[in-house]
């Protein structure tokens, strides 16, 4: 998240070493613009639910001036609700003018589109008025946390797996029946996810693998590893281009964490390790976790339950916390065992690696990370102990593991005041928590109970199309 230059840099007639390293990043992104015949740039920023926002500028305009001096945006996006109303906060409102942001981009972020020829994309850094990382900004969220980490003498390294129905265009299902990782049911469908693949690589997302998952018509896109910041990055991207086709293709798109009471509901798992530059140190790792591992584990485990508002920030995906959901219910972890809330790969040397399982496929995918890095870097802070492993069916048997949070009010109540929510910033925990008790009490005023099984039509209307 580093910028090219300060824009408060001041002028003394003459150019720095800064301005001309600047100047030459430009001509570089200029040269590569030019030859790809971009002719429109967008500059995006993602808001507290994740959405993809920004600007769009003609390629001429976007060199002259944005790349550079950036541009400007409202910061009422940080209090935006799925639907653009504006939730109260102490820190973005009317009295205070609902001033700008100030967006500059990161030149090193910039992607270009192969599936809609002549747009470019570039992320940006969110300045506040004393031109200062915006505190409420995710990216600054994650920046932070990766800045922690790396003062421990760590680099993360995060993937995330993404799950998401795919709807005929009045979200009805593609199809009523289940057949995981078939190769040969509803080939037609898989002209969709080509498309949606070859978008994604065009975009330097490193896609894996695609397959049919665990419901009808739900699909799951897997992406390779990378540092912390650009895995958000490609999260983000990977949720606006799987909208993007499927509405081109005459289909719809959900990352709703629970669409429907029956069929299974859609996570977002998230694996993390750490490298020293010398690469994974969890690698030793053979048979069980080794000790900055089991350190960092334990950081997971002892901040789970603060975890979960940023795993599930609406209502509907606590409806995800049930048994046999292949959603964990308790706090515990293990080795290759799918009912545990910590799945970890160990003796698989450089592979090795948690998987948080908890997180709904809505989650905002910088705030999520962070979390999971503020949870691990205070578990290595702490020397932290993970406590036994757990094996078996943790949904038949779960011991004394702890429960999580299964309805938005004790996600809440998990949040606020923890050590997870001071160490992602005052500023930004009250404003999140504002925004999440403000949904929570529009589910409540719509007649729908937060701790019932039954996701209802005023959920659906509400997340269905908006996550």
């Amino acid at each position: 998240m580093t910028r090219l230059t300060s824009i408060d840099s001041p002028d003394f007639g003459g150019t720095s070493s800064a301005e001309a390293s600047a100047g030459g990043v430009i001509a570089a992104v200029e040269q590569r613009l030019r030859f790809a015949d971009v002719h429109t740039v967008e500059v995006a920023i993602v808001d507290t639910y994740g959405h993809l926002r920004g600007k769009r500028f003609p390629l001429g305009h976007f060199l002259r001036s944005v790349a550079e001096g950036g541009c400007h945006l409202a910061d009422a996006i940080y209090i935006f609700d799925l639907h653009n109303d504006l939730v109260d906060s102490p820190y973005i409102n009317m009295a205070k003018g609902f001033l700008d942001t100030h967006l500059v981009p990161d030149l090193g972020t910039l992607r270009l589109f192969g599936h809609r020829s002549g747009y470019a994309l570039v992320f940006s850094d969110s300045l506040d008025p004393a031109h200062e990382l915006h505190p409420i900004a995710p990216r600054t969220v994650l920046a932070r946390q990766i800045e922690r980490c790396e003062a421990l003498g760590y680099s993360p390294v995060v993937a995330t797996e993404m799950e998401f129905y795919l709807c005929e265009h009045d979200w009805s299902f593609t199809q009523e029946h289940i057949q995981y990782s078939s190769l040969t049911d509803r080939s037609d469908i898989e002209a969709v996810l080509l498309a949606m693949r070859l978008a994604m690589i065009d975009l330097g997302i490193p896609v894996e693998s695609s397959n049919p998952e665990y419901g009808p018509g739900q699909i799951e896109i897997n992406v390779a590893h990378a540092d912390a910041m650009t895995t958000a990055d490609n999260t983000a991207l990977y949720k606006s281009i799987v909208k993007e086709i499927a509405e081109e293709t005459g289909l719809k798109a959900t990352f709703m964490p629970k669409p429907w009471t029956e069929p299974s509901g859609s996570g977002m798992h998230v694996h993390t390790s750490l490298s020293n530059g010398d690469g994974n140190v969890f690698a030793s790792s053979a048979e069980a976790p080794d000790e900055v591992m089991s350190q960092w584990l334990g950081g997971l485990l002892d901040n789970a339950g603060a975890l979960s508002l940023l795993g599930s920030p609406v209502p509907n995906g606590y409806k995800r916390v049930r048994p046999y959901t292949f959603a964990p219910t308790h706090v515990h972890w293990g080795l290759d065992n799918r009912s545990v809330m910590c799945r970890c790969t160990v003796g698989a040397g450089s592979a090795n690696r948690v998987e948080f399982r908890s997180a709904g496929a809505d989650a905002n995918p910088y705030l999520m990370i962070a979390g999971l890095l503020a949870a691990g870097a205070d578990g290595l802070e702490r020397g932290a102990d993970p406590g036994p492993m757990s094996e078996g069916d943790k949904y038949d048997d779960p011991g004394e593991a702890v429960p999580l949070p299964n309805n938005a009010a004790d996600g809440i109540a998990a949040y606020e005041g923890s050590a997870l929510a001071a160490a992602l910033g005052e500023e930004f925990s009250t404003n999140f928590v504002l925004m999440a008790k403000a949904e929570l009490d529009k589910f409540v005023d719509a007649g729908c109970d937060p701790a019932g099984d039954d996701v209802t039509d005023w959920e659906r209307k509400r997340y269905i199309e908006f996550t």
